[in-house]
């Protein structure tokens, strides 16, 4: 009986193997190097000067990383909650019985698949002041010319100033142009959580919304009672991710608001962007490190920070 479990542990090994291998060279691996070159003056010359921590107490002292974070934290407070919104209420409409479904699901997915990169020019040429296609629709509601990716002024600025009411620089908000770098990652992203709620909903069990409506439930009370609590796995998944994914947001950055990206006045230079500059732009390998480590660290106590607070509110069927 030992034999048998030996042998079947030793198999299920076997077949692990290649896996765990490629997760220790492409994943663990890289880690613990990329935390060794942030300790180093680390350059393409080849002079690699020991620094200890100097690089995170650079980082902490640095005011363009300081206001990259302010830009990744804009962008990530802004296009959760509308992705998510959108994303349930398509996803209730996909749900329902209504002629050629399957065109419109395959229509909200289509993004998805989409590259990035071609994403992005698609955008950065719709957002075109004087050829965009934006501007050319909106000129026929008699609505002056909007320089959607090179505008450095926060949207609240732009609420609150005709009111006579002057913010601090923190609380300016994103920029239009970063606004307008969410809007478009929002449209690339928005078809995924459907999915992804589309496979929750069709996973409540229909005897549940039968015995609600025979207690009286109406619409709202069958979204209150049944729906919203049995969503909630999906919600905590889909949180989780879309917070990871809004700080590693990077190309769209990198191809909408270049040259040189991170314009107008930095307003757009997320923190990803940031490490890839100062690593592979100015070759400042060590210091570009850092950063992504202090992006790690943000990341993970986001992430533990909403399985201590919100994995208490799901509810299992």
């Amino acid at each position: 009986m030992k034999n048998k479990k030996l042998k079947s542990a030793l198999t299920g090994f076997a077949y692990l193997t290649p896996a765990l291998l490629i997760l220790l060279v492409f994943r663990i691996i890289p880690i613990f190097f990329s935390v060794r070159i942030s300790l180093y003056d680390w350059g393409m010359a080849g002079a690699r000067q020991f620094l200890g921590l100097t690089n995170y107490f650079r980082v902490l002292q640095d005011p363009v990383f300081w206001q990259s974070l302010l830009n990744t934290f804009w962008y990530a407070i802004f296009s959760i909650p509308i992705m998510f919104i959108l994303s349930l209420f398509f996803a209730i409409l996909l749900n329902q019985k209504i002629k050629g479904l399957g065109f419109y699901r395959t229509l909200y997915y289509l993004p998805v698949v989409t590259s990035i990169v071609a994403v992005s020019i698609v955008w950065k040429w719709l957002f075109n002041p004087e050829r965009g296609l934006l501007n050319y629709l909106l000129s026929f509601l008699h609505v002056s010319t909007i320089r959607w990716l090179e505008d450095p002024r926060g949207i609240f600025t732009l609420i609150f100033n005709p009111l006579h009411i002057n913010l601090p620089t923190i609380l300016n908000g994103p920029s239009v142009a970063l606004c307008s770098v969410i809007l478009m990652s929002i449209w690339k992203g928005l078809g995924y959580n459907i999915v992804i709620f589309l496979a929750g909903l069709q996973n409540i069990p229909t005897a549940y919304y039968e015995a609600a409506k025979i207690d009286g439930a109406g619409r709202f009370r069958l979204f209150r009672n049944v729906t919203w609590p049995l969503l909630t796995p999906i919600t905590f998944y889909i949180l989780v991710m879309s917070t990871i994914s809004a700080f590693e947001a990077f190309a769209q950055v990198w191809i909408m608001t270049g040259p040189p990206a991170g314009g107008p006045l930095g307003t757009t230079k997320v923190v990803m962007y940031y490490f890839y500059e100062q690593s592979f732009e100015l070759w400042r390998l060590g210091y570009g490190a850092s950063i992504a480590f202090f992006a790690f660290l943000i990341i993970l106590a986001l992430t533990i920070f909403q399985r201590q607070f919100l994995e208490k509110r799901v509810t299992y069927a």
